[in-house]
């Protein structure tokens, strides 16, 4: 049976340096220390940020200087426990270095309070007497914009200390289905018995073999199915914590909580719900399309991944992988091709699949380092966008980095899809252009299309599952595993439409979404499709002005509110229009597809009822 690889197995070169972090575990314990015994001496701030313009700035830049330390730790230690979930050295360091962060929370929580106590006048003659309080101008502008949902100090400081137990659902959650889960096994198309995995699953599920899709498919949600409760219970416990926050902060629902502190309006989220909504029979006309390329009676929910076209079958390397990055990504001009080269030869990446491995894929990092991607490499045309994805993230945080100082050089979530969405419409339109035939073709347009359905559709469709089951532990109810099965089947049936048999089985596939424990995010990935879908075109059509303006909102950081610096860039998040954009493309992606295929359009463009 093919099992997973240890850690130690794995080429050296194929890993990330984290030794470039810390060279050994015990100079991580050297700052570790540092900050343990620093934390404390910004109690002398307290009560003295309004004596004068010099003393806020001073201890604003100890504030900084300290989160700093604290962001490397943080980074070390996380990502050496995604290396092997099961290695209790990296867990246990993990562990230690959040409650050190939450020690450092609730130790800084005056700041704010103390500084909005104020007045005005007095904050704004400290900004205009000390130029070193420049730069901190948009970060206490920030504050006075929240300031009705923030708390006293010691409410503040109460708030940070509760942190460390907020996370505990999503940490069960991570250890469980990454530590603790046993996989059963599965016959591959070679009748080889296969061990299961996270990542192995979406390869299966992508086979031409029908026996296969559908054994890895009841298999997986047969042994979620096994955790229900405890999955439930986790996910309950994440849902009520954010709901504990918004009304700790006096806002009206968890979702205004977490779209207001990055001046987010509402209307964003329910204009993205509302336009997809309305136009869910383009999604059902794409799923009747494939269902008549497949030749199947029925459509069923494990055969939405296999491609379209099973006469093109792409095995990659991680070089060639990198190389179609690479060329894809050369409209955005040589300095970022500079930088994004670099970074893979001087393994930012850590590359394969090991045993224990956190599953997926993520950009990180922190002030201090060059950006870090962990992947899970399949040699497909899916690893190869992953990697497009991943560095977008990364160059997103290399120019925030280097252009900006400490306090603004992260990105909000909401732009954070945005950079590693626009380098997948590179890839994927330069693909399309290079292709050899129209079997090439059409492989790559049914890979644009999967990733509108995944990253658009699909998304959406978790955002108004999200919306419904924060409503439900708002107005008091129970979240039971039945009442979350019942919903998300609910939003299947009418996402997936009357061309698909929407599998009973499909009720548990929550269980699976890691997003959920971070409340709201994943609406994002589909209005950062919808502006990096703008953005890519805008670049293809204009050139070097576009490029510009684009380097430029990477390189803003969070010097000015997300929505902002997407109009400075060249898009109008506020407005339904880059969704309805996307969807536009999506339908003219669609008409390609059904003349390549020879097979004619069925069904309404328009519309949540469908073909």
């Amino acid at each position: 049976m093919e099992k997973l690889p240890k850690r130690h197995e794995i080429p050296k070169e194929q890993t990330w340096d984290l030794e470039s972090i810390y060279a050994s575990d015990a100079d991580w314990e050297k700052d570790y220390g540092r900050v343990n015994a620093s934390y404390p001496q910004l109690a002398a701030c307290q009560g003295s940020l309004g004596s004068s313009a010099q003393t806020l700035l001073s201890c604003l830049k100890q504030r900084d200087e300290l989160l700093i330390m604290l962001e490397q730790i943080l980074t070390y230690a996380h990502m050496r426990r995604d290396e092997n979930n099961t290695n209790t050295t990296y867990q246990a360091l993990a562990d230690r270095s959040l409650t050190l962060a939450t020690k450092v929370s609730s130790a800084i929580a005056f700041f704010t309070p103390e500084i909005l106590a104020m007045p005005d006048d007095k904050l704004d003659a400290f900004l205009v007497e000390e130029p070193g309080l420049k730069l901190y101008g948009h970060h206490i502008e920030e504050m006075r914009r929240q300031r009705e949902h923030i708390r006293s100090a010691e409410v503040e400081a109460l708030l940070a200390e509760i942190g460390e137990v907020a996370h505990s659902p999503a940490t069960i959650f991570r250890m469980l289905t990454n530590a603790d889960f046993k996989f059963p096994s599965i016959m591959d198309e070679e009748g080889q018995e296969v061990e299961l995995s996270h990542e192995r699953y979406i390869r299966f599920l992508e086979s031409q073999d029908r026996r296969v899709r559908k054994d890895a498919f009841d298999a997986m949600y047969g042994l979620f199915g096994q955790y229900r409760n405890t999955i439930s219970t986790s996910l309950a416990g994440s849902i009520k914590a954010e709901l504990f926050y918004s009304r700790a902060r006096g806002y009206a629902s968890s979702v205004e909580a977490a779209l207001q502190p990055n001046n987010i309006p509402l209307e964003v989220y329910r204009n993205l719900v509302a336009t997809v909504d309305a136009n869910l029979g383009s999604l059902h006309r794409y799923l009747g399309l494939r269902k008549r390329m497949m030749g199947l009676d029925e459509l069923h929910m494990y055969d939405l991944y296999v491609p379209l076209v099973p006469d093109v079958q792409k095995k990659v390397s991680f070089d060639e992988a990198v190389n179609s990055v690479v060329a894809g990504l050369a409209p955005l001009g040589q300095d970022y091709l500079t930088i994004l080269k670099e970074g893979v030869r001087s393994r930012w990446i850590d590359v394969c699949e090991n045993e224990g491995k956190t599953s997926g894929a993520y950009s990180g990092g922190s002030y201090t380092t060059h950006p870090f991607v962990l992947l899970n490499f399949q040699g497909n045309l899916h690893s190869v966008f992953t990697i497009a994805h991943e560095l977008g993230h990364s160059l997103h945080s290399y120019y925030g980095r280097k252009t900006q100082p400490f306090i603004y050089a992260d990105y909000t979530i909401f732009v954070a899809e945005v950079a590693s969405t626009l380098n997948e419409a590179l890839l994927n339109h330069y693909l399309i252009e290079q292709a050899e035939d129209d079997t090439l073709r059409k492989y790559l347009i049914n890979h644009y299309l999967e990733s509108f359905r995944t990253t658009f559709f699909r998304q959406t469709m978790f955002a108004e599952f999200e919306m419904s089951v924060h409503e439900r532990a708002e107005a008091g109810e129970a979240l039971t595993p039945d009442l979350l099965c019942a919903i998300y089947k609910e939003l299947n049936d009418k996402y997936y439409g009357p061309n698909t048999t929407v599998d009973e089985e499909i009720a548990l596939e929550w269980m699976r979404i890691t997003h959920f424990y971070r409340g709201f995010y994943v609406y994002q990935y589909a209005t950062g499709l919808s502006a990096a879908v703008a953005l890519a075109e805008g670049i293809l059509r204009e050139g070097p002005s576009a490029v510009a303006r684009y380097v430029e909102f990477l390189k803003s950081g969070d010097s000015d509110y997300s929505i902002n610096l997407l109009r400075k860039a060249g898009v109008d998040m506020a407005t339904p229009e880059p969704v309805q954009r996307a969807i536009d493309v999506f339908d003219g992606l669609l008409d390609q597809m059904e003349r390549l295929a020879g097979v004619g359009g069925q069904g309404s463009r328009a519309g949540g009822q469908g073909s």
